[in-house]
């Protein structure tokens, strides 16, 4: 049965989009140890498609070895079958089963889903389960989404491998200089727009999936105004919930279409004059219930307020990721700071927090996509591994600089520095 609903797994993108494969079959990759979180399946199966075969790449396979790279011929009738088929639940008897199955196969459900780019077959998912009538709609669901953006790691993987194959040709000597050139060059094309491909899956998604929790945070609001009848206090418990996991999962969706945005270079810079103190403000002030939460102290630090020229809308942004993620990470009944100052050349905002801090050896790979540090506390909180990405890209857009200080134990401290 499906271990997670389709809406789930929505969670697991960042998690996803990190997966290795390895194409072993004397071990499960990494691919099929994230799709046992997803779907129950005893087996797993990943074929690429060729005009008039199907290629064993990948084997999840406990009792037998497979051997990668064997090919199985396909019929018309079965061309048009993986071609047309966006998934299906199949059974032993398939025409499909009996022409990949070997002596040792004793599944009796299987779980079909196809592998695409653009709308483009380019392989399967073939998932096997030994009890009969075994897989539903849900599973199938399920695994389809997950192999929609598995379909980008795969291929994003091929074309890693195309890439390792020709720096190893040039350190060997195999490839002269301007041909080796020439193919990277085409290569690194390919590249590009496969990462295209992969931001505009994301924006689309992204876009696809705000409309419909836009509307369920929006009965939320109206059930919690208890216009249309009186709720009890466990209803009202749920409703709240409800409202509350809706608003991060709408963040966390936020940032990743942000991101998409940020990599098309479609995110526009419109500049304007405005009072440093208001932006700030603003920001203490929606970020308030969230500290309340934790008892903690917003503490602004603005000795002399004076005007800047920037994107308001982005200079908030900026704000509120820093400050969110220091309320994130304190303990309870602290106190985060937020310092604000200017000389003729630049404006500088520093956030200060007591929290768990950071060690200095990661300080240069937390500004990096999907990026989560690996501890005990930071586990509790669950996000993109976007925020701080996207914090630099918008100081980077105003041509400006982001640094930390910190240490383990000892809080951080972020420092923006925006040129006026």
């Amino acid at each position: 049965m499906a271990l997670l609903s389709t809406e789930k797994i929505l969670e697991y993108i960042p998690e996803l989009f990190e997966t290795g494969v390895s194409g072993t079959s004397s071990e499960s990759s990494d691919i099929f140890k994230k799709l046992e979180k997803i779907v129950a399946f005893d087996n797993g199966f990943i074929y690429f498609v060729n005009p008039d075969s199907l290629q064993l790449k990948y084997v999840y396979k406990k009792d037998n070895a497979y051997k990668i790279d064997s090919v199985y011929n396909l019929s018309k009738n079965l061309k048009d079958f993986i071609f047309d088929k966006s998934g299906e639940i199949l059974f032993s008897d398939s025409e499909l089963i009996e022409l990949l199955k070997t002596k040792e196969w004793d599944g009796q459900s299987f779980l079909l889903s196809k592998l695409t780019i653009k709308s483009t077959v380019f392989g399967i998912i073939l998932l096997e389960k030994r009890e009969k009538d075994f897989y539903k709609k849900e599973d199938l669901d399920a695994l389809n989404a997950a192999s929609s953006i598995l379909s980008y790691v795969l291929k994003d993987k091929e074309l890693s491998d195309v890439f390792k194959i020709q720096l190893k040709a040039l350190k060997d000597g195999i490839v002269e200089k301007n041909n080796a050139y020439k193919i990277i060059k085409e290569q690194n094309e390919k590249i590009l727009e496969a990462d295209r491909v992969k931001n505009e899956f994301l924006a689309n998604i992204s876009h696809e999936l705000r409309t419909p929790l836009n509307s369920i945070l929006g009965f939320a609001d109206i059930l919690g105004t208890q216009l249309y009848g009186n709720l009890n206090s466990k209803q009202e418990e749920y409703v709240n919930d409800i409202k509350a996991s809706g608003t991060h999962l709408l963040g966390m969706i936020n940032e990743i279409l942000d991101m998409s945005k940020l990599e098309a270079n479609a995110m526009k810079v419109v500049k304007s004059r405005f009072w440093i103190s208001r932006a700030v403000m603003e920001v203490s002030n929606l970020l308030m219930p969230l500290a309340n939460k934790k008892n903690i102290t917003i503490n602004n630090e603005i000795p002399d307020d004076f005007e800047v020229f920037a994107d308001y809308q982005k200079i908030q942004q900026i704000l509120y990721n820093l400050v969110s993620n220091a309320i994130k990470y304190s303990p309870e009944n602290d106190v985060i700071d937020i310092a604000v100052s200017a000389n003729e050349e630049f404006f500088r905002i520093a956030v200060h927090d007591n929290g768990i801090g950071i060690d200095p050896k990661y300080h240069g790979k937390i500004f990096a996509k999907f990026v989560q540090l690996d501890n005990a506390y930071t586990k509790k909180e669950s996000s993109t591994g976007l925020g701080l990405t996207i914090t630099k890209e918008l100081v980077e857009l105003h041509d400006g600089k982001i640094s930390i200080v910190s240490e383990v134990n000892n809080g951080s401290t972020f420092i923006v520095e925006i040129p006026f």
